[in-house]
């Protein structure tokens, strides 16, 4: 297995950076643990783990949309990764868009870009 610094976090997560493979878009930022880390590498779908949840993650596991590890990017201190994925079904975000940084600033506002891809009442409830 290829061996991460999950040491060097109090609370043994890094951050992914998760980018489209083919445009380069990012879609989201989430974390990782070994766990995730180790069923991402065997499975080639993203897992990550829940802050929120305090859980494994399975990416899409609800929605249907989720994430085929194209390609893996490691950080020279080992202690943070890019994910580049397929994203199946075209909504990375749990809103329904494509990309979690769907919002601008511009001046003192946040103009939201491109449409929601689902309705998230519809898919989660």
């Amino acid at each position: 297995m290829i061996p991460l610094n999950f040491d060097k976090s109090a609370d043994g997560l890094l951050p992914a950076i998760v980018q489209e493979h083919t445009s380069g878009q990012i879609l989201m930022l989430a974390y990782i643990n070994r766990v995730s880390w180790e069923k991402t590498l065997v499975t080639g779908k993203a897992h990550y783990w829940s802050r929120s949840r305090n859980s494994l993650w399975l990416k899409g596991e609800s929605s249907g949309n989720i994430q085929l590890v194209r390609e893996i990017l490691v950080d020279c201190d080992e202690d943070t990764v890019v994910f580049k994925v397929e994203q199946v079904g075209g909504a990375a975000c749990h809103t329904g868009h494509k990309s979690c940084f769907f919002r601008r600033v511009q001046g003192d506002t946040l103009v939201i870009e491109g449409k929601r891809l689902f309705d998230p009442e519809q898919v989660y409830g």
